[in-house]
């Protein structure tokens, strides 16, 4: 466990907890099983499964970040995470198993600290793709609050562009 990067997250993150140590110990596993480093543009690519305190130690340990384009959320409300790296084209997702019963100080160090962590992560080949790098869009404003949209967030309704706001949601249900 490296007790820097350790102190970067949970300094980005605003406080410890068993939450931010599984993405910490996830990007450490991750970084290793895919002979990684923290990543500078997009050639480390995260998808996460879950919208919760690890995806900030994502951040801190891989360098994937929602701005970048390589840290791409597909929650799924697991404490899940696929790591990709675009040089080699090899992955790895790592699935937090199920705990045993601790309080939660005890639970962050085990998480931090357990040598093995297979103990802690299934390790698993994601069931998809590589995501492609990020693209830049056309801005295209919406004709209904005159806001700018990028283009493929804007939607055609009765003859006018509308944004994803304004746009009239068509789910029948489901």
């Amino acid at each position: 466990m490296d007790q820097n990067l350790w102190k970067k997250s949970v300094a980005f993150h605003g406080h410890h907890c068993p939450g931010l140590a599984i993405g910490v110990r996830a990007s450490e596993e991750a970084l290793k099983a895919l002979d990684i480093d923290f990543s500078k543009d997009e050639e480390v690519v995260c998808v996460t499964e879950n919208d919760a305190c690890g995806v900030d130690g994502v951040q801190v340990v891989t360098g994937c970040s929602v701005g970048k384009g390589n840290l791409i959320f597909r929650n799924r409300g697991k404490q899940a995470f696929s790591f990709f790296n675009r040089k080699t084209g090899k992955s790895i997702r790592l699935v937090l198993k199920d705990m045993p019963d601790m309080e939660r100080d005890e639970k962050e160090e085990y998480i931090l600290n357990e040598p093995d962590a297979h103990k802690i992560f299934d390790f698993k080949t994601p069931d998809y793709q590589l995501p492609e790098t990020a693209r830049i869009f056309q801005s295209v404003i919406c004709e209904v609050c005159g806001e700018k949209t990028a283009e493929p967030m804007i939607r055609l309704e009765n003859g006018k562009k509308c944004c994803l706001d304004c746009a009239t949601p068509y789910t029948r249900g489901f």
